[in-house]
C-alpha cells in the first residue's frame, strides 16, 4: 500500500520563500540588463553558492572562507529581495548595480571553486613507528651497600596441632509434634506409592532448616 503524502509546514514555507527569492533575483537581473535566459540563471547561481557555502560550514565550521562566501550569497539574495520591494526603480537601475550584476558570474565561479577545492584539515596520522621502550642496561653495575645488613629471616611459630577432642555441637532438639507430623507425611507417601519417601522430598515438603530436618530424618531413619 503506497504511503500517504503529508504536507510539511517547514517544507512548504521553504518552497514559498525560495520561489519568491528566485523571482526577485530574476527581476533584478533582468532590470540590470541580463535579459532572456541569463536572467533566469542568476537566481540559480546565487542559491547554489549559498548551499555550497552552507555545506562547507557543516563539515568545517572554522573555515572563514566558507563564512565569507555564505555572507556574500546571503547579501546578494537579501539585497535583491529588498531592492525589488519598491526601494529601487527597476526602469532606471544605477550603474554600480549593473556592474555588480554583470560581475556576479565571475565572483560566483571563484567562490564555488574555492569552496570545492579548499583543503580540509587532515586527520592526525597514527605514529607508524612507535618509540622503543627503554630497557634496563644489561651492563649496568649492580651497586649494593655492604654496610646494610641483610634482613634476618623471620621465623614463624609452628601452629599447634588441633586437639583431637573437639566437642561436637549439640544435637538440635525437635518437638515431638513435628516428628509425628513428618512421620505421617512419610507414612502417607508409603501408603500411596508403596515406596519409602526420599529424604529430599520430605525436606522440600516440610521446608525446615538443614539441622532441624537432619534431626527429623535421623529420628525417622530416612535415606
Amino acid at each position: 500500500m503506497p504511503r500517504s503524502l503529508r504536507p510539511d509546514a517547514v517544507l512548504v514555507q521553504a518552497v514559498i520563500a525560495g520561489a519568491l527569492s528566485f523571482a526577485h533575483l530574476h527581476d533584478l537581473a533582468e532590470a540590470a540588463g541580463q535579459s532572456g535566459w541569463k536572467g533566469w540563471v542568476y537566481p540559480i547561481s546565487v542559491d547554489l553558492l549559498m548551499v555550497a557555502a552552507w555545506r562547507r560550514l557543516r563539515t568545517a565550521r572554522r573555515d572563514r572562507s566558507a563564512w565569507v562566501w555564505f555572507v556574500i550569497a546571503l547579501v546578494a539574495s537579501l539585497g535583491a529581495n529588498i531592492a525589488t520591494a519598491g526601494l529601487l526603480d527597476l526602469h532606471d537601475v544605477p550603474a554600480w548595480l549593473r556592474i555588480l550584476v554583470a560581475g556576479w558570474p565571475a565572483l560566483a565561479f571563484l567562490g564555488g571553486t574555492l569552496l570545492v577545492h579548499s583543503p580540509t584539515d587532515p586527520p592526525t596520522p597514527a605514529d607508524a613507528h612507535p618509540q622503543p621502550v627503554d630497557k634496563p642496561d644489561a651492563t649496568a653495575v649492580d651497586v649494593r651497600r655492604e654496610d646494610v645488613p641483610a634482613p634476618a629471616a623471620v621465623s614463624t611459630p609452628e601452629l599447634s596441632a588441633a586437639p583431637s577432642d573437639v566437642p561436637t555441637p549439640p544435637a538440635v532438639a525437635v518437638p515431638a509434634a513435628l516428628v509425628d507430623h513428618a512421620r505421617k507425611i512419610a507414612d502417607a507417601h508409603r501408603a500411596t506409592t508403596g515406596t519409602p519417601m526420599p529424604a529430599d522430598a520430605l525436606s522440600a515438603r516440610l521446608g525446615l532448616p538443614g539441622p532441624t530436618f537432619d534431626a527429623i530424618a535421623a529420628e525417622l531413619q530416612l535415606t
